[in-house]
């Protein structure tokens, strides 16, 4: 039965994985046939597969769609082909022409970027020139099917893009599903006083970097395309704000991960029913937080709830009469609601008015 529900789990992600990457693959169809018209119909090249080799692997099945990436990548195809043709127009076919031309394209594209793939991807395109027949049309006509293709990537980037915004609201939500079970997890440390626990999940927070790594990579990327794309650009201001979300959240989880290793260091075992109730209700505005996401109007009532914590978070009346060691940890919570409240949309001067002064 395990192994039945493991092939189960592995076929639904698959299904998963394909629905996920269907407006991509529909890209790549549309943006390949129109290449290959162009080179074809329009400037009559017989067989111009330089041009769908380029717009292909220039636009890729990946989720960093951005229009920098995507001529970065027709770029180096582009180089690699041109480099080829040189070569075969100065010295002909041969083996020796052959090496020559992989040399070629390594080098040039190597110092044109620092991306490591980009060689690699030069010099296949360059090899398969250098491999096959010289065309009809005279020289350079793969090098002009290449820039076809290249150009056909970017204009299909504008004008038929894959919504990158539905992948960013996807990595959000993985980030915040993680980020709301380690606090939900740290409500029960304290409420029960189980400081192995807490160990435990500081493991869990640490593994929260590449969470909020990809959700940034991925706003990065519907940002760049809706400043080229007529059809998102109305999504400009959303996504800037979602980006101060994620600047913020980024903060938020260091400071989480602040907090669950004193957590995992406090002397005794022993429940902190104080600490549990402002952890939770953390927890409980955080998850509000990530339902924003779909739903902004939620921010305000976020912000409010935020700020019902903020104004108790002086140790001297929040925890009166307890160890430094448990004062530290209102203390560094201070800084993570800060952050969440600029993650909700709050100035950040703003947020910072709405902590007790603790220094008198």
């Amino acid at each position: 039965m395990p192994d039945a529900g493991r092939f189960g789990a592995e076929v639904r992600s698959s299904f998963d994985r394909v629905g996920s990457s269907l407006p991509a693959i529909v890209q790549l169809v549309v943006a390949a046939t129109v290449a290959y018209s162009v080179a074809h119909f329009v400037l009559g090249h017989q067989y111009p597969i330089a041009a769908v080799m380029v717009t292909l692997s220039s636009l890729g099945l990946v989720l960093d769609a951005r229009p920098r990436r995507v001529l970065e990548l027709a770029l180096a195809v582009t180089v690699g082909i041109a480099v080829s043709e040189v070569i075969l127009l100065a010295t002909g076919q041969g083996l020796w022409q052959f090496a020559l031309t992989i040399l070629a394209a390594l080098v040039v594209t190597r110092l044109l970027s620092p991306v490591p793939g980009l060689p690699i991807l030069a010099a296949v395109q360059g090899s398969l020139v250098a491999l096959m027949p010289l065309p009809e049309g005279g020289p350079f006509t793969r090098t002009v099917d290449a820039l076809v293709g290249g150009a056909v990537a970017i204009a299909c980037t504008a004008l038929l893009p894959r919504d990158p915004r539905r992948a960013a609201r996807r990595e959000a939500l993985k980030f915040f599903s993680a980020f709301n079970a380690i606090a939900a997890s740290l409500v029960t440390v304290v409420r029960i006083g189980d400081r192995a626990t807490a160990e435990m999940v500081l493991g869990r927070a640490r593994d929260t970097q590449g969470l909020i790594e990809q959700w940034r990579a991925s706003l990065d990327s519907a940002a760049a395309v809706a400043r080229i794309s007529p059809f998102l650009r109305r999504h400009r201001a959303e996504l800037a704000a979602l980006q101060v979300m994620q600047l913020h959240m980024d903060h938020a989880t260091r400071n989480l991960r602040v907090v669950t290793r004193r957590l995992s260091v406090l002397p005794g075992d022993r429940a902190r029913p104080e600490l549990a109730e402002v952890l939770a209700g953390i927890q409980s505005a955080t998850s509000m937080l990530a339902q924003s996401i779909d739903r902004p109007e939620l921010r305000p009532v976020v912000r409010q709830s935020l700020v019902l914590i903020a104004i108790t978070l002086d140790p001297r009346s929040l925890i009166p009469g307890q160890p430094y060691s448990e004062a530290s940890i209102v203390v560094s919570l201070r800084p993570l609601v800060l952050d969440l409240l600029a993650a909700s949309g709050m100035p950040i001067d703003d947020a910072r008015r709405t902590l007790p002064d603790i220094t008198t």
